[in-house]
């Protein structure tokens, strides 16, 4: 049988994992599938691009909605718990879990905002309804809420890995961006002891004509201007003129209003930054699927008999 969308997969997901263990997304994968009965040339059925199968696909986004409503938790990479709420859930008895349902919660409602923010429900007299958008700007609405999404997961992986894995990574994106010359002479630079504040100094460019100074965080809670100044008293304390702070988390108002007031130059990468840098530059990220849009070539018709 076809495999049905995503919200008729979220209720056996949970299902799934309502023992209280943490679960492999393999695992829960294997047993959505049992519980439906699914055969294996049902969970072959791959999506248009080819890319990815159907039906892993349509699973993904039921744990990722979930997750952000606050059924499920992800405890570390790929692996998966019942919450509380979770299970609040399944006691009510409901037979189908939608996104009409998850938006009861908070917490899904702040993410669907962040990730559809061009669109809005019939009547609600904002935003542009499907209804009123064009082919073309549904394409370009899909694109970005995708988008708006992988930079989300983006953000939750870089938060669960490890500080070293923290610091591979922005030592990749440095490379990826042009900064530090090679891998290994980047590498060298970024992961050094603190000293004062600085977490590494990288080349800007590959003649190493100048130097930028870096502090790499994954803090949890806002970074006030506290923290950065006593960045920039690092730098003035070495001579340096340029600095960047990279964050998983956000800046003050203050903060932001504090670098552009110094003269020393420091660029402040807070974590929705640092996730559209990551896919920018392909860090962290692969391609799944190109799509190429045409539209009429006027010209070759001009002067046609």
């Amino acid at each position: 049988m076809p495999v049905p969308d995503y919200q008729s997969l979220m209720l056996p997901v949970l299902q799934a994992v309502s023992d209280g263990e943490v679960h492999k997304v393999a695992e829960i994968h294997e047993a959505v599938a049992q519980s439906l009965s699914f055969s294996n040339e049902d969970l072959k059925e791959l999506l248009p691009s080819g890319k990815q199968t159907t039906f892993v696909n349509r699973a993904t986004w039921a744990m990722t909605y979930m997750k952000q409503a606050g059924l499920l938790t992800r405890p570390k990479r790929a692996h998966y718990e019942i919450t509380e709420r979770g299970r609040d859930a399944l006691a009510s008895g409901l037979d189908r879990i939608t996104v009409k349902y998850l938006s009861q919660y908070p917490e899904f409602l702040e993410f669907k905002k962040r990730t559809h923010p061009k669109t809005s429900g019939a009547g609600s007299g904002e935003g542009t309804t499907l209804s009123e958008m064009t082919p073309s700007d549904m394409i370009e609405g899909g694109y970005q809420t995708l988008r708006a999404e992988l930079g989300l997961l983006l953000l939750d992986q870089v938060k669960a890995c490890s500080p070293a894995f923290f610091e591979r990574l922005v030592v990749d994106l440095l490379v990826a961006m042009g900064y530090g010359g090679s891998r290994v002479d980047a590498g060298k630079a970024v992961g050094r002891s603190g000293d004062g504040g600085i977490d590494g100094i990288i080349k800007e460019d590959r003649l190493g004509l100048d130097a930028v100074y870096i502090q790499a965080k994954r803090w949890e809670s806002v970074v006030g201007s506290d923290r950065v100044q006593a960045f920039a008293g690092s730098l003035q304390g070495h001579k340096a003129r340029k600095g960047v702070i990279i964050t998983t988390s956000h800046f003050s108002p203050s903060a932001k209003t504090y670098v552009d007031r110094i003269e020393t130059r420091i660029v402040l990468i807070d974590g929705p930054r640092l996730a559209e840098l990551m896919m920018d530059f392909g860090i962290g990220v692969t391609q799944e699927a190109t799509y190429s849009v045409k539209k009429l070539d006027a010209d070759y018709f001009e002067g046609g008999e």
